[in-house]
Parts: structure tokens; C-alpha cells; sequence
């Protein structure tokens, strides 16, 4: 498992390094997070149900900067932590938090009901969205896309298992292209500094 885990992290890690040259030539905005602009590599489409049971795709975001970030509702310390980083980095924008949508894609679909995410998701923000893979297939699309890892660890109970996973987020832009990988834990104000300048970005 730990393994895999590594494997997993260096791949990631080799995808965001080839990217230097491409940024050297092409970035204009600096940005603290880490630039995936232009990577070819990642996938970020989507097709998954919301908390509020409509369909949604990434083109369903247009006009607004779209920040991702995986996990589970049963999750007990890197995913609360994270959507509570998002909630103080919404405030931090100001104005610009109405150009600026969160979504909380579950990676435990066969616990994370609709219903679920309807009460979990919104108490942290009542802006923010639960997004629901509705099969097995769709959860894996959606997690080679975004080069996500993750892997249940079973426990005594069956329905008791934890799942380890990647802790970063992804920030789309306006028109839909994959643009940040976003650190975990970085602190709010960088974060909020970054998605201010993709605000402005049209």
C-alpha cells in the first residue's frame, strides 16, 4: 500500500516537472500554488451527480474559477481541515468569492449518499458542492483524470474503513482549463492570492 502510495506521489511529481520548460516560455502570472497550466497529462472533465441531484460538468462552471478537492464525508482529519481552509479563503476574496466555486468530489460513493453530502458539504459553506460519482466506472474516470490516488483500508468492520488519499486540490479557471495543483495546508492567504488572480484572468 505505501508502495503504491509512493508510486503514486512520484508520478505526480514527474508530470508537474516536465511542465518547467512549458512555464518558462508561457507564464505570465506567478502564481504560489503550482503552475499545471497546459499539462497534457491530466483529464479534468467530468460527469457526476451534485448534492442537489443534478448532472454536473465542468463547462456547468464557466465564468467561474472552479477549485476541486477529493475525499470522504467520513474522512477524519485532511478533508474537514481542507474544506475549513476553503471556507476562510472564500471570506479572504471578498467579492471575488462570487467568481469562485468549491466542489468536494466524494471518493466513497458506496457510504457518501446525496443525502449525506447535502448535510456535509453546505455546513461548511452553503456555497460549496458535493459531487457524487453514481458508478464505479465514473469514480475511476474521474479519478485517472485528475491523477488523484486513493485506496480503502479495511478494518475489523467492513464498513468501518478509512481510505487513503491524495490531500491537494486543483483550481480550474474561467474557461474550464486545469491550472493549479494546490498544496495542502499551505495557509488560506496564498491560497486566496492565487484564485484573486485567476479571478482576473478571462
Amino acid at each position: 500500500m505505501f508502495k503504491q502510495y509512493v508510486k503514486n506521489v512520484f508520478l505526480i511529481a514527474c508530470s508537474l516537472l516536465m511542465l518547467t520548460s512549458i512555464q518558462s516560455c508561457t507564464q505570465q502570472v506567478r502564481f504560489n500554488n503550482v503552475d499545471i497550466s497546459g499539462a497534457t497529462s491530466f483529464s479534468p472533465q467530468f460527469e457526476l451527480q451534485d448534492h442537489h441531484g443534478v448532472v454536473r460538468h465542468v463547462s456547468d462552471f464557466k465564468g467561474k474559477v472552479l477549485v476541486v478537492f477529493f475525499g470522504y464525508t467520513q474522512c477524519p482529519d485532511v478533508c474537514p481541515t481542507t474544506m475549513f481552509e476553503m471556507k476562510k479563503v472564500m471570506e479572504l476574496l471578498g467579492k471575488d468569492a462570487d467568481q469562485v466555486q468549491v466542489a468536494f468530489i466524494t471518493l466513497d460513493p458506496q457510504r457518501d449518499t446525496l443525502e449525506l453530502l447535502e448535510k456535509y458539504v453546505p455546513s461548511f459553506d452553503p456555497r460549496f458542492l458535493g459531487l457524487r460519482p453514481e458508478t464505479d466506472q465514473a469514480l475511476e474516470q474521474v479519478v485517472k483524470g485528475y491523477k488523484i490516488f486513493y485506496q480503502k483500508v479495511p478494518s475489523k468492520d467492513p464498513q468501518n474503513y478509512t481510505i487513503d488519499h491524495t490531500a491537494g486540490s486543483y483550481a480550474i479557471d474561467k474557461n474550464g482549463q486545469l491550472r493549479l495543483f494546490i498544496k495542502h495546508n499551505q495557509g488560506e492567504q496564498l491560497l486566496a492570492d492565487d484564485l484573486k488572480k485567476l479571478v482576473k484572468i478571462n
